[in-house]
């Protein structure tokens, strides 16, 4: 009991470490997919392919998250303003939660768990293949021709995804607040001019495609440094899921803060 008592710092320090190690590749990963942009007869066709594959595994669930969101956060939001007796806010709420919390948030766990798990086990298969190692035999660099068209496909998709969320939750709000309990149409959407801005949309919309470049990177990283056969793919995919939520989440954090305080809001 003693001794593991004594190797715990030193375990804590292995483990910062490697988490500090792991965090630079990533982002050399993300660097270097990026360096070679402007070479777009590389990628083009494959980024093509991938926005549609990426818009068809996710069009779908995104709007059966969607709708269900944007009408429970109307019907609790518009009980407790008619409560208060302010049932005619509740749309200005619900549009201004959907459109600079909710949709990047949510567009980005999208793009991450059904795209990012999907770019995880492709990369991890290609590894454990060898596919990778023979590319650059053959004098390829697999982060250019692989991980450069999935960074923009990704942000890209996440991005339009965005939007989609933004309409399809205020859709699902408006039929429960204005169907449901009765606010008038003009009242509903009235109130969203008084909370929300142009810079509201504009930030969002980036918020949406820098969580698809992370979701993307995370997902490459994992799956062409994933150990050696199907379990270690299987544990890449679980590792870049987790690790690109806790990212998003920061990142939404920090962006929304220096945004605050550069943009004062409106009232």
């Amino acid at each position: 009991m003693a001794l593991s008592l004594s190797r715990a710092p030193d375990l804590a320090r292995r483990r910062v470490e490697r988490t500090l190690d792991e965090t630079g590749l990533l982002c050399v990963t993300l660097l270097e997919g990026l360096r070679r942009t402007w070479d777009l007869r590389q990628w083009w066709g494959e980024f093509i392919e991938q926005c549609w594959f990426l818009a068809r595994v996710t069009a779908v669930p995104v709007m059966l998250i969607a709708v269900p969101l944007g009408a429970t956060i109307s019907l609790q939001v518009g009980d407790i303003a008619r409560q208060l007796g302010a049932a005619s806010g509740t749309g200005a709420l619900l549009v201004a939660a959907m459109i600079q919390q909710v949709a990047p948030l949510a567009a980005a766990l999208l793009v991450s768990g059904v795209g990012g798990s999907a770019m995880t086990s492709d990369m991890g298969a290609r590894n454990i293949r060898d596919e990778l190692a023979a590319m650059e035999v053959m004098g390829i660099n697999p982060v250019h021709r692989l991980v450069t068209p999935r960074l923009w496909a990704a942000s890209t998709v996440s991005a339009l995804l965005c939007s989609v969320v933004i309409l399809a939750g205020v859709l699902g709000g408006f039929y429960f607040n204005v169907i449901q309990q009765g606010v008038s149409p003009g009242a509903f959407f009235d109130g969203a001019t008084t909370l929300l801005q142009f810079s509201d949309l504009v930030v969002t919309l980036f918020k949406a495609w820098v969580f698809g470049f992370v979701a993307a990177a995370v997902a490459c990283y994992m799956g062409m440094n994933c150990d050696y056969g199907p379990v270690g793919v299987g544990r890449a995919v679980n590792r870049a899921v987790v690790v690109t939520s806790i990212v998003v989440f920061a990142i939404n954090y920090v962006v929304e803060m220096v945004y605050q305080v550069l943009v004062p809001r409106k009232f």
